[in-house]
């Protein structure tokens, strides 16, 4: 077995060439990957981690290469998984290559990764990317002079015009082949570091051999690198802790270091070495002949993270995101029903030409196809207009600025401040919104934020919210306004933010105590965005990936809600039984029977709440939906609304369990059925307490 196969990278042949891609974000290290692979990728999970890896294959000079995307990192210190992952691929993993992709308009700070991994390996091309942008912004870079400094390959490229690919290609395979030797700028620690470095590596070369860089390893072992240790005994089968005269050895060479008391001492000087040699190589071969356009870049900023503009524009701003995708998605919406609707009714033909029994149709049919119908017509479309617009900010480069500015709310909260990135990949889709949680570093606080993605409304939640509101009164006599629809949903998510930042200081002070831990939030430059591959990305990344764990979990949904409405006891359909055995307690917190029956048999889809709520109360055996809002007013009235009624169904759509969905993406990213039952639990409990304070608190003082 190969090292690269321990990571699960698939190698067809043994003289495939394996070609690491690291990088730290936004340098456009997807770019590079997606223009050289095309489409021969593919993804999946590191072996053991919920963090994806995205592998492909290009060929070049009849050659094979295996280019594998590592995790966007700013080090390989180990203080999250994505470091962790990176620097063990790159280390034990053994690549041909390692291509660090970095941003030409701010080489200093990527300059960093790169020295780190040039002390692993000397195997490394460093790929300065968005050469465009630097040339608008009149950065100039001199490669040769780079490549001097650095003692390895540089080749400069624009991956979105596809500009330097071929030189990279042939670049990468030279190295591979050994043609180019690339000899890595080494960096100078203090004489006493370096003492007692030396004198510690003899021995790690006795233990390793080859299979590690000795001085490399020499320094995170006397850094106290706990991981490092963890993963030499994963890779190599070397217990080192184990080892009586390598640990002698350690504490002889710390002592050596007669200034340095702590670990935490000896890791600012590493770091500081590291970045001040980052800071010379940059100064030496960077010019910046107008600074203009960062100047711009700042004032822009001074309006979008003010304290006074920053909060208006964003909610602004989402509240635009959500009308365009309310008001696009009506026609699609209705044009996928019709088209769905008009192939059911040819199903019906062709199962009634073969004769097939009338309940073998309405279980397929009327359950489960039509089940399946709502979904999809519900959700695709708002995912289809709301993920390219979500995307389109992520690429403009304006998501940063809210995580910045929502950042010091969340550290009152005992939060992580890229919660709030999650929170808004929430608003789409609460398992897409789970799954974007991976960028925490903090487990506790990773798990404070899959807790609690469901309390910002995701798409699924949009049409009940939107069409309550406008039967309750909020639009204009049961009238659809999109305005006003979009409006209701922007109160429903501040309503929804605020709460996250209440249960998230809740649970911070009680199951996942904790302070909040620091990071670097990264502002990076408005960027020209690249409409094609935003589309492309956020059809498949995003809405295809979601809609078919959707569907999987609508289709036996839809056989059990058409058992429980046609199935009866004393000519009472059990729909109905389980209604007015729930009855009670829903009317305590100003719900009905019906409703909570609705909620709970939509746990698969949110979407499928409403069509459920009106089978029931118009006592039909199948899911249906309303010609207008005003014959759903209607309908609802005469079954025994208020608008208090209303209301408080607002309250639980926002407020209750998770689709099944989202359980289920929750359980495959924590890998415990602990966490996803608290994350059932805790929006259903918060969401129980709201309507019950509004309920009573309405009925006492007497406004209805």
């Amino acid at each position: 077995m190969s090292k690269a196969d321990l990571f699960g990278i698939k190698i067809e042949s043994a003289d495939d060439i394996v070609v690491a891609l690291a990088g730290n974000p936004n340098t456009g290290k997807s770019t590079v990957f997606n223009s050289l692979t095309g489409l021969n990728q593919h993804t999946g999970n590191w072996p053991g981690k919920t963090v994806a890896t995205a592998q492909g294959k290009f060929a070049y000079r009849s050659k094979n290469f295996i280019l594998v995307d590592l995790p966007g990192t700013y080090s390989l210190f180990a203080n999250s998984i994505e470091e962790e992952i990176a620097r063990d691929f790159i280390c034990f993993g053994k690549p041909h290559v390692t291509v660090v992709v970095a941003d030409a308009t701010c080489l200093e700070r990527n300059l960093n990764l790169l020295l780190q991994i040039m002390e692993i390996t000397n195997r490394v091309v460093l790929c300065v990317n968005l050469l465009d942008e630097a040339k608008r912004k009149k950065i100039r870079i001199d490669l040769q002079k780079l490549a001097d400094f650095l003692g390895i390959p540089v080749v400069g490229t624009s991956a979105r015009n596809k500009t330097g690919l071929e030189q990279l290609k042939y670049v990468v395979e030279q190295v591979a082949s050994k043609k180019i030797r690339p000899t890595p700028f080494i960096i100078n620690y203090s004489q006493k570091l370096e003492k007692a470095v030396q004198s510690i590596t003899h021995h790690i070369q006795n233990l390793v051999g080859n299979e590690i860089n000795n001085k490399w390893a020499a320094l995170r072992l006397i850094e106290g690198d706990k991981l490092l240790l963890s993963s030499m005994k994963d890779f190599l089968g070397l217990d080192l802790l184990q080892n009586d005269q390598l640990q002698k050895e350690l504490f002889a060479a710390r002592s050596l270091i007669e200034t340095v008391n702590t670990f935490e001492d000896l890791s600012y000087e590493i770091t500081a070495a590291i970045v001040w040699a980052a800071e010379k190589i940059s100064q030496n071969v960077v010019t910046i002949e107008d600074n203009s356009y960062n100047q711009l870049d700042r004032k822009i900023d001074d309006i979008l993270t003010s304290k006074v503009f920053g909060i208006p524009i964003m909610i602004a701003l989402l509240g635009l995101v959500f009308w365009i995708t309310i008001q696009g998605a009506n026609l699609p919406s209705n044009l996928l029903a019709n088209g769905f609707f008009w192939f059911e009714s040819r199903l019906t033909h062709l199962f009634s030409q073969l004769g097939t029994p009338i309940w073998i149709h309405d279980i397929l049919v009327l359950g489960i196809y039509r089940t399946l119908a709502w979904v999809i017509s519900v959700m695709l479309p708002p995912m289809a207009i709301f993920f390219p617009l979500f995307t389109l900010l992520e690429d403009l480069g304006y998501l940063p600025r809210v995580a910045f500015n929502l950042d010091h709310y969340f550290k009152k909260a005992c939060a992580h401040g890229k919660q709030a990135l999650t929170m808004c990949m929430g608003f789409g889709c609460n398992a897409a919104g789970v799954i974007s949680c991976r960028i925490i570093d903090s487990p506790r606080e990773r798990l404070i934020a899959i807790i609690t993605n469901n309390f910002v409304p995701c798409n699924g939640r949009f049409p009940t919210l939107i069409a309550i509101a406008g039967i309750v009164g909020i639009g204009a006599a049961g009238a659809y306004h999109s305005f006003t629809a979009a409006l209701s949903v922007l109160t429903a998510i501040v309503l929804g933010v605020i709460i996250t930042l209440l249960v998230s200081k809740i649970l911070s002070n009680t199951v996942l105590k904790g302070l909040p831990s620091s990071f670097i939030l990264e502002l990076p430059p408005y960027r020209k965005p690249q409409v094609g591959k935003i589309i492309v990305r956020s059809i498949f990344d995003r809405t295809l990936f979601v809609l078919g764990r959707a569907v999987a979990i609508a289709a036996p949904a839809g056989l059990l809600i058409w058992c429980m409405a046609n199935f009866s006891i004393n000519n009472v359909s059990l729909l109905t039984h389980c209604a007015q055995f729930l009855d009670p307690f829903a009317k305590f917190i100003g719900l009905d029977g019906y409703i909570m029956m609705a909620f709970i048999l939509g746990l698969p889809a949110n979407e499928i709440v409403i069509p459920i709520l009106i089978m029931s109360y118009m006592a039909k055996g199948s899911m249906l939906e309303l010609e207008t809002l005003t014959e759903m007013r209607q309908l609802f009235i005469e079954n025994g609304w208020t608008w208090l009624t209303g209301i408080c169904m607002m309250l639980f759509s926002l407020n209750h369990w998770p689709c099944g969905t989202t359980l289920w993406t929750i359980r495959r990213e924590t890998q415990s059925w602990k966490w996803t039952w608290i994350s059932f639990l805790v929006p259903t409990i918060t969401g129980i307490v709201i309507c019950f304070i509004t309920a009573w608190t309405v009925r006492l003082l007497k406004l209805i």
